[in-house]
């Protein structure tokens, strides 16, 4: 089983179960992919992952969530985490979110919402090759 995963943070199930699906099919099973429909949740994976010495390679965080918007959750997990890639999928986020982002917690991309397998591909297969 691998140690390392990718953890997807969106609102939308079904978004979350697309995004997983083109991750397997990108990078098989050289992964743990996780899912999460909230930040509060993600936290919860994040602490489990870590506690089974699992590394988080890459966060993929929606923009517009309900109680904490992406660019905040992944702020926090810059400030704990600082090592872990982050990416924002939005199809709202504005320029100043995205900047912030950029600023506070390293955002490496965004993605647009729709994305097309490519997009994921491109951003996540240069982050982990």
């Amino acid at each position: 089983m691998s140690d390392a995963a990718i953890l997807c943070v969106d609102d939308e199930v079904a978004i979350l179960k697309a995004l997983k699906e083109q991750l397997k099919r990108l990078f098989g099973n050289k992964y743990i992919y996780e899912v999460a429909e909230s930040a509060e949740e993600a936290w919860i994976v994040i602490d489990e992952l870590e506690q089974e010495e699992i590394k988080i390679l890459i966060i993929v965080s929606d923009w517009l969530m309900p109680n904490v918007r992406g660019d905040e959750f992944l702020t926090q997990v810059h400030q704990r985490f600082p090592e872990v890639i982050t990416v924002m999928l939005t199809g709202q986020a504005d320029e100043a979110a995205i900047e912030r982002a950029r600023q506070q917690a390293n955002l490496y991309a965004c993605i647009r919402k729709p994305w097309k397998e490519e997009d994921l591909q491109e951003v996540v297969g240069v982050v982990l090759n």
